[in-house]
């Protein structure tokens, strides 16, 4: 059945407390997405982020980002008084965050609510410590011994440590217990909103899609616990790094730093790191999408020290093995394949076995810099794909249009019949919506009609990413029932009967 929803990350909700969280405001929003006839809320990754902020480069990849944990829901559930929270400055604007002001108050807050928790009987904590312990006690220690070595990563730690002899890992696990314990109380406390929040939407009829960066930040836990699953020489250190070679976008190709996987030593043993890991984000998804699926398919590995990715190459990657390996253990996972970028026939023969559906980005169909631009025209939507205005590393719409060649935003008007009276948004969100796509995802901001300056990421810039906040108010039911408006024009409209 065709089906719609909105891309928008927790961070971006309203919220008087520096950034989005589980809390009220996410409740609204799925208020507001069952009244607007929509069917899917997608995400960005909820985990933990790091150096420059991105949900992509985090120090793990299964724990919740402690940030989201909402302290009016902590103050409500008895673990924090409202003086301890309300008049804090979170140095920032309604519309923005301050990464540097939440990671210096925040936890100050966050441990007095696990103090008080210490002090309840809840026996539903141990269980979750028993049902996670495959990643948390690695998870709890890792950022334990961060605190301990003032964020340094953990590459530079002593070598006992770095290294993970066990004497060294016992002495630690007992010298920072106290700490431990605190992060297993946060990860609790998330994945407890997490899933009142999961229910709720659930009760609306709607669903969350997920995403998974394909590749994991070497200071990680992952990293850190699994080193032979990674290509490291004897130090520790990457052989090579991820990125993508230089396109049209970029003439020195995009530098991302990730260490690559050691797929021999993955598939030696079965990929049971990867089968794990796609159990765990299907168990608390609805839909995940995989970020860079043709990196399954061949990978570019660039050498560890280059300046930039322009001395790269391409290199063999698992390709549907992995696929019927985890569907052997598992089943069918519910998965959305971002197959954008450089594609090859291989690519797109792997994305037809797997039978996921792939990804289509509509202000890609004018971008002239852009050699498949004509894959991503309207016309040759089918209903096994996602189609979107834009992801979270385009431009809005309105953004687009205001800073786009003019050469191939006159193509665009012309095309896809856009005027400014109605809103560019508006009109190319028909489009999409009008399309043979069996799903359509648009941005929040799109909904909002709101231009670059809530632009959630640049590609290959640090510093002003990640930040954008709806304001309060801003999913009014007015907007809610002209979305709806247009879900019945177009046969998208909700099914009803999945709604509690």
């Amino acid at each position: 059945m065709r089906k719609s929803g909105v891309l928008m990350h927790l961070s971006s909700l309203p919220s008087p407390h520096g950034i989005g969280t589980m809390g009220e405001a996410a409740l609204d929003f799925l208020d507001f997405l069952q009244k607007a006839g929509q069917t899917y809320w997608q995400l960005l990754p909820i985990c933990p982020t790091s150096y420059g902020d991105s949900p992509y480069q985090s120090f793990s990849s299964y724990a919740g980002n402690p940030y989201f944990i909402d302290l009016d829901q902590l103050e409500k559930d008895g673990l924090l008084e409202k003086q301890e929270y309300a008049a804090v400055d979170w140095e920032s604007a309604p519309d923005d965050i301050n990464y540097g002001a939440l990671y210096r108050k925040r936890y100050a807050i966050l441990r007095k609510a696990a103090g008080r928790f210490l002090s309840k009987q809840d026996n539903r904590f141990n269980e979750f410590c028993e049902k996670n312990a495959y990643w948390l006690e690695d998870y709890a220690l890792f950022m334990s011994l961060k605190d301990a070595f003032d964020g340094r990563p953990w590459t530079e730690w002593e070598q006992g440590l770095c290294q993970r002899e066990e004497s060294a890992i016992l002495a630690a696990t007992e010298r920072y217990k106290t700490d431990i314990l605190f992060w297993k109380i946060l990860q609790y406390l998330f994945f407890r909103q997490w899933t009142r929040l999961r229910a709720y939407g659930m009760k609306k009829g709607i669903r969350l899609i997920g995403d998974m960066p394909i590749y994991i930040s070497l200071d990680s836990v992952e990293v850190w616990a699994h080193p032979k699953l990674f290509q490291l020489d004897e130090d520790r250190q990457p052989k090579a790094v991820a990125g993508c070679p230089p396109d049209g976008f970029s003439d020195t190709g995009q530098l991302w730093g990730n260490p690559l996987f050691d797929w021999e030593s993955m598939a030696e043993n079965g990929y049971s790191w990867w089968v794990d890991r796609i159990r765990y984000l299907c168990g608390i998804y609805d839909v995940l999408r995989i970020d860079h699926f043709r990196g399954f398919d061949s990978y570019y590995a660039i050498p560890r020290g280059e300046p930039d990715a322009r001395n790269g190459h391409w290199e063999k990657g698992p390709g549907i093995e992995l696929f019927r390996t985890i569907e052997k253990k598992i089943g069918r996972p519910p998965i959305i394949a971002e197959d954008l970028g450089f594609m090859t026939d291989s690519v797109k023969k792997l994305l037809r076995e797997t039978g996921f559906p792939g990804m289509k980005v509509l202000e890609f169909a004018f971008d002239s810099r852009d050699p498949n631009g004509a894959s991503y025209l309207p016309k040759t939507y089918i209903p096994n794909c996602v189609a979107y205005t834009g992801t979270h590393d385009n431009d809005t719409v309105n953004g687009w249009m205001a800073s786009a060649d003019p050469k191939d935003v006159a193509r665009a008007k012309q095309y896809l019949g856009l005027n400014s009276e109605e809103g560019y948004n508006w009109g190319m969100m028909r489009v999409l919506w009008n399309s043979n796509a069996g799903l359509t995802i648009v941005q929040a901001q799109d909904l909002l009609g709101l231009g670059s300056e809530s632009r959630m990421n640049t590609p290959s810039t640090v510093g002003k990413n990640w930040r954008w906040r709806a304001l309060p108010g801003s999913f009014s039911d007015d907007l809610a029932n002209k979305i709806r408006e247009e879900m019945k024009g177009c046969g998208r409209l909700a099914d009803e009967k999945q709604i509690e």
